[in-house]
């Protein structure tokens, strides 16, 4: 292959790459990148105990569904500034190649946050983009807005997260030539756009004076009148919206691009999904659309899924609801392992960072791990004489000065809040490494120890062949 000229902007370079590797490939390649938000290792061993444990199983024996996967890999998630990660910059080391700072995406780590001017001449090309430029079919899928850090990291460029919208944005941002987030969604300039797009957020492409179809009193919060909705369907004549689960069924998968936005922020956790009147949709749901459009195109595609609010569960130190998500996210994996061909497919399973949840105290085999801590029958209780939880976390919402006394207090409840040790508006995240879970094509180069900006490379080479 002829030399590239380093002095070529990244995005150029890169797709020229892609594009002759591609090009004598005998069958399209594909990357399905599952990321558990926040899923650090404590998270992956409570939700397998309580996947087993919700059918009737003791639960330490359970596989979730990534379990099973042949290739495993510890990975180091610091950011460039930052020991304990945030989840824009680690979404951009593992989309881009390249480590970054906090609360960016997209642009090298010699920019400062909020600075867009400098983000404007470094920006990194990131994978979907390169999928896009090569022809290949591509996706995002989230439970989380698709305008939050880790969606937004495949498709837009950003020097602070929250520019989510016109009325997050700076005008001086603006003025600079900075788009916003869903902006840059509506406006991405490479291949013929993202095909799927399933997500929460429909706030941030509606305007403030236009009402949420599914609630009323609230409005939309784009601050420039636009209504970024009406103008993506307008940008092709094969492109369909869905707000609801009945709108969802009736895409039609066999053409068309899709955008998919069921909730005005985050959609709801998966505790909480059947209470939603209108129908939302699972994540093993938009898995299951997204790979049907996506497996349309011969040349191959990339999909990003996100299990978002395994995240905010924690970060609200609300244990149930973050391993109910995570066991969401299995679910979702499952399906696509069910529904693919591994010798041209990569599964990866990963976290952007962890959490503060700890499993400690002495419980026996069996024990609800939402549970309070009891062996042979007996509470182990503390220094005081109570009972305690085998879950809780090292700070949160959760701190309080004089511990309860647990004895008739149900934890395994869904909205009972476990304990932090230190006392912070939210639970924070974890440093330490998470696990990479790999299966099919390339996958054999998830091992050891790695930095998160490798699995990076990992995909790209599943997809296109090493440079």
């Amino acid at each position: 292959m002829k030399t590239m000229d380093n002095k070529m902007p990244a995005l150029v370079r890169w797709t020229l790459v892609a594009s002759a590797l591609l090009g004598s490939a005998a069958h399209g390649e594909n990357v399905i990148l599952f990321l558990g938000d926040g899923m650090g290792i404590s998270t992956v061993t409570a939700a397998r105990i309580f996947a087993g444990q919700l059918q009737g199983q003791s639960g330490e024996e359970f596989d979730l569904a990534f379990d099973k996967f042949d290739n495993v890999a510890l990975v180091k998630t610091y950011n460039t500034d930052a020991q304990v990660p945030d989840s824009a910059g680690t979404i951009s080391a593992i989309l881009t190649g390249q480590k970054t700072r906090r609360g960016v995406s997209g642009i090298s780590a010699n920019v400062e946050r909020g600075d867009c001017e400098r983000a404007l001449a470094n920006e990194l090309p990131t994978l979907l983009e390169l999928a896009e430029q090569a022809g290949l079919a591509t996706g995002v899928v989230s439970t989380a807005r698709i305008t939050h850090a880790t969606p937004a990291g495949a498709y837009a460029h950003y020097a602070d997260r929250n520019w989510e919208s016109s009325a997050s944005i700076p005008a001086e941002a603006v003025e600079l030539g900075c788009k916003d987030i869903a902006r840059q969604l509506v406006e991405f300039g490479y291949g013929d756009g993202v095909d799927v797009v399933l997500g929460g957020g429909r706030a941030e492409f509606l305007p403030r004076e236009q009402a949420d179809p599914e609630y009323e009193k609230q409005k939309g919060k784009r601050t420039d009148g636009r209504n970024l909705v009406d103008e993506w369907l307008a940008g092709a004549s094969n492109r369909q919206y869905a707000w609801n689960v009945q709108e969802l069924a009736a895409f039609n998968t066999a053409r068309g691009q899709l955008l998919g936005l069921f909730e005005p922020s985050h959609m709801r956790y998966e505790a909480d999904r059947g209470q939603d009147t209108s129908g939302e949709p699972s994540l093993r749901e938009m898995t299951a659309i997204a790979l049907q459009r996506l497996k349309q195109n011969p040349k191959g595609y990339f999909l990003l899924i996100e299990a978002g609010r395994i995240d905010h569960g924690h970060h609200a130190s609300n244990a149930y609801r973050a391993l109910l998500d995570t066991v969401a996210l299995s679910q979702a994996v499952q399906l696509a392992h069910d529904e693919v061909d591994l010798d041209n497919t990569l599964i990866l399973v990963t976290a952007d960072h962890s959490h503060t949840l700890t499993i400690s105290g002495y419980p026996g085999r069996g024990n609800p791990i939402l549970g309070k801590v009891q062996n042979n029958g007996n509470f182990l209780l503390d220094r005081k004489g109570r009972p305690y939880t085998t879950l809780s976390y090292a700070n949160g919402p959760g701190y309080v000065e004089e511990l309860p006394d647990l004895t008739e207090i149900d934890t395994t409840e869904r909205n009972y809040r476990q304990v932090g040790t230190v006392p912070t508006m939210i639970e924070t995240h974890a440093g330490e490494d998470v696990a990479a879970f790999a299966q099919g094509k390339n996958a054999s180069a998830v091992r050891g120890v790695m930095e998160q900006n490798k699995l990076f490379d990992v995909m790209r080479d599943a997809l296109f062949g090493s440079e």
